[in-house]
């Protein structure tokens, strides 16, 4: 099902398996999920992560609860199946992909005769498929707006990582570089999870693409000493308005990049573009345990006492946006009519 080495999310047949992204890269360990409460907790606790990726186990933790309905008694069947959506569909709150795989999910189950553990596996399979397809579609779209010899920046990890296996930042990362246009790649590292380090710059130097880790806190002097055209991201949702969610210091790397004159680039499958959101205002930020800030590994490193706030997203508004790439097509300067056009 997939066409890269990397594969975070694989369907077995029989479970859902996960490459435990935790333990990167240092050890490439496989989890197996046998039922949905399993999924529900490998995409809290960061198994698996990345919008596509995240929906596309959520879409497989339905297939496992419509596996174990049916061995609970046909009256209580419809209430343990509605529970175990309900769980899968909130298990990460930002990202929109999640919600909107589990719903598909939810219309195919309703509509689902005999055969539904059939069913639901090719529906699920086919979010699979159409990430893949569209990872590839954006990232030659995204491709072609860069000059010969660009030097890039990203964040976070929205790679083969974070989708079915190709990448949406990533993937237009893969596709410049396969056209002789990238000469160089700088990733920030990404506290407090460090995606950027532990991932990205793995996935990069595995497929042989040039990569610098850089801290945070260096982006705007990069920006300014090395001559960055394009910093080009992800995102965990997208709003009507081209308001972008997207991990934590997606912002602050917008506003120097205006500054600095370098452009920013959004890739996102039209999966990641929620209509029914209006604006960034209207996006739950989700914030995780203030230990991910105090400690390293494990070992608290902030003096006793010392509190932390942990927010793992931000938004960046439309205007700091220069182009939105989705499978769709390239949105220039997204607004709410251009936004509506796209997603027509």
């Amino acid at each position: 099902m997939t066409d890269s080495s990397l594969a975070p999310v694989r369907w077995d047949g029989e479970a859902l398996v996960l490459l435990d992204q935790r333990q990167l890269p240092h050890e490439e360990t496989y989890l197996r999920c046998t039922d949905h409460a399993e999924v529900v907790a490998a995409i809290s606790t960061m198994v698996v992560r990345g919008a596509p990726a995240i929906g596309i186990a959520g879409a497989f933790g339905v297939v496992l609860a419509a596996r174990a309905a049916g061995k609970v008694s046909e009256g209580r069947r419809a209430d343990y199946l509605q529970a175990a959506l309900r769980a899968l569909r909130e298990a990460r709150p930002t990202a929109v992909n999640l919600a909107w795989a589990v719903d598909r999910m939810a219309t195919c189950l309703a509509s689902a005769g005999a055969e539904l553990v059939a069913a639901l596996t090719e529906e699920a399979e086919r979010i699979f498929d159409e990430d893949l397809a569209a990872n590839h579609r954006m990232g030659d779209l995204g491709a072609a707006l860069l000059s010969p010899g660009a030097r890039v920046m990203t964040h976070c990890n929205a790679g083969a990582l974070a989708t079915a296996g190709y990448g949406t930042a990533l993937g237009v990362i893969r596709s410049a570089w396969r056209e002789g246009r990238l000469a160089e790649v700088f990733a920030t590292e990404t506290r407090p999870w460090l995606q950027g380090a532990r991932l990205t710059a793995w996935e990069l130097q595995r497929d042989g693409i040039p990569v610098r880790l850089i801290t945070d806190g260096s982006a705007a002097h990069v920006m300014r000493t090395r001559g960055v055209a394009w910093v080009i991201v992800g995102a965990d949702r997208v709003a009507a308005n081209g308001d972008v969610a997207n991990k934590i210091g997606t912002y602050a790397l917008a506003v120097a990049a205006r500054y600095h004159g370098a452009r920013l680039m959004v890739v996102a499958p039209a999966s990641t573009v929620d209509l029914s959101t209006p604006s960034g205002e209207a996006i739950h930020i989700e914030e995780r345990t203030p230990s991910e800030v105090l400690e390293v590994a494990g070992t608290r490193f902030a003096a006793p006492g010392v509190e932390a706030l942990n927010p793992v997203f931000d938004v960046t508004p439309a205007d700091l946006v220069d182009v939105l790439v989705t499978e769709r097509g390239v949105l220039e300067r997204p607004d709410a009519a251009g936004m509506a056009a796209l997603m027509a």
